[in-house]
């Protein structure tokens, strides 16, 4: 007989059978020995009340074996296979490629930047000198920016796909199984970029093909079909269907399709800062205690507030976390967060953001929104000063108009400098969040306090642009057989879910062919 039911340990005790299996037979009120094994479906911290407690969802397998379960999807030779081009090679490009091959095509993955190896040597360049490779860095190159955003796997994108299977995926090629039944799962970074290079080898070994370095320059359409595309200005590549998964920062191929009549739209997108904390305050306000418990994880946060009529929010919180610099241009300063998997730093990160309207943003150009998200990151990047130096703020300071006359210790490595924030945000954005912080603070206590630091600018939260498809066939309306995907085409928002979309996409392909 099997049963499902959910009970509460205490966090000392969340690691062991044995107290695990007497809480069953407790809550099930039976004797332990019939319990003969069980299985965690979900597990998830509950901290609303002074005692913070795991709850588990559990099944329980009573006077019966536990059936044995295994997840591998065998991937077949597809070299001789019809080809279909995946444009980028992040989360989105990556599943796509798989599902091409559990549908019997031979995917060819173009990636403008460097495999994880390589790419490592670009970002430390990033990081200490300040130097930007245009097409190697935290944005682009193998596994997208997923690869360094700490493996956040949390994603409410339950009725696109099958989330299970996206997750099953990760553990088979080598993401521990934790990530199967925790409420908010994680890879961590330094994980991340083995677990990528192992689905890269599962796509070669099917005979699919992944090529770095492979910029597409053109995308080669006639009467309205696609009919390949352009690498490197010189390289035709022609093929019947194109996923295009180049994630929200390829600017470049927004103005290519813009360029080429092949229509692209403005679309809505946040805009911000980072906020960074010393770990110790978070845990403390999240936990109700004054030292974290060696048996929890360091504590996560997410806030909202409405301010008039926009919205402005955490995402991305990174809890023992680093704040990154993501430009792709030499000239702007970007910023985003992520954490290892053991999520171990002092500090702790999240990207705190305003809504931005259509309306906010005059005209009629569909790629205005992305003009005004670029200006402002070279505005952050001259009040910096340059070679990456992020124009910061203590955050009572901002909200009450002062410059800080110092900075806190903080995680970002090219450095940060004291400037008004207010000077590189747009008015309606500084507003908005400095009527929003005193309130997050009373909504977390501890959370409004000088030791916080805001760094500017958090400004790729989503994209700015959106390739417009049709629900059914996910097609381009103008084009047959250009198939837009996930973040870049403004249909994802996170690893998980650009995953599914990837697969979508590739499924659509099937249909289509």
């Amino acid at each position: 007989m099997q049963k499902d039911i959910e009970i509460t340990l205490a966090p000392e005790l969340v690691g062991e059978e044995s107290h695990i299996k007497k809480a069953l037979s407790v809550a099930l009120r039976i004797d332990v020995s019939k319990i003969k094994g069980y299985k965690i479906l979900k597990r998830s911290i509950d901290a609303r009340s002074r005692k913070v407690i795991y709850r588990l969802q559990v099944k329980v397998y009573i006077d019966e074996t536990v059936p044995a379960e295994t997840f591998v999807v065998n991937y077949p030779s597809v070299s001789d296979a019809k080809h279909v081009i995946i444009v980028g090679a992040g989360p989105a490009g990556l599943f796509a490629a798989l599902q091409c091959i559990e549908n019997g095509f031979k995917p060819i993955v173009l990636e403008r930047g460097k495999d994880v190896k390589q790419r490592r040597r670009d970002l430390a360049a990033i990081n200490k000198e300040g130097i930007v490779n245009t097409e190697s860095n935290y944005c682009y190159g193998e596994g997208g920016a997923g690869t360094y955003s700490d493996g956040k796997l949390y994603t409410r994108s339950n009725k696109r796909g099958d989330i299970n299977k996206v997750l099953q995926v990760f553990v088979q090629h080598g993401a521990t199984d934790d990530i199967l039944v925790d409420a908010r799962p994680h890879i961590g970074t330094n994980k991340l970029p083995h677990i990528i290079t192992a689905i890269r080898e599962t796509i070669l070994n099917a005979g699919g093909e992944v090529r770095f370095d492979q910029k597409v320059t053109d995308i080669l359409v006639d009467f309205g079909k696609i009919k390949g595309v352009v690498v490197n200005g010189e390289e035709k590549l022609l093929v019947d269907a194109v996923i295009l998964a180049t994630g929200h920062s390829a600017r470049d191929i927004y103005e290519l399709l813009h360029q080429r009549n092949i229509l692209v739209e403005a679309k809505p997108f946040a805009l911000g800062v980072r906020i960074e904390h010393p770990q110790a305050i978070i845990d403390a306000a999240q936990y109700h205690c004054d030292i974290r418990s060696e048996f929890l994880p360091p504590a996560y946060y997410s806030l909202v507030e409405q301010v008039g009529s926009r919205g402005v929010f955490s995402f991305c919180m990174c809890p023992g976390g680093i704040i990154a610099p993501c430009a792709t241009h030499k000239d702007e300063i970007v910023v985003n967060g992520w954490s290892p998997s053991k999520r171990n730093n002092p500090f702790a990160n999240s990207g705190t953001v305003v809504q931005i309207t259509l309306e906010d943003v005059k005209g009629d150009d569909p790629l205005r929104m992305m003009h005004f998200q670029a200006e402002i990151e070279k505005t952050a990047f001259r009040l910096g000063g340059g070679n990456l130096v992020a124009p910061a703020q203590r955050m009572v300071d901002f909200v009450e108009g002062r410059l800080s006359i110092d900075l806190p210790k903080n995680s970002y490595l090219p450095g940060t400098k004291s400037v008004t924030l207010k000077d590189t945000l747009p008015d309606f954005v500084a507003s908005s969040l400095k009527n929003a912080l005193p309130v997050f603070g009373k909504k977390m206590n501890g959370y409004y306090t000088n030791e916080a630091i805001l760094v500017g600018v958090e400004s790729r939260s989503s994209s700015p642009v959106r390739i417009p498809r049709d629900r059914d066939t996910y097609q381009h309306p103008q084009v047959k057989g250009l198939f837009p995907c996930a973040e870049g085409a403004g249909y994802a928002g996170g690893i998980v879910s650009a995953a599914i979309d990837g697969v979508n996409c590739a499924d659509a392909v099937l249909k289509f062919s």
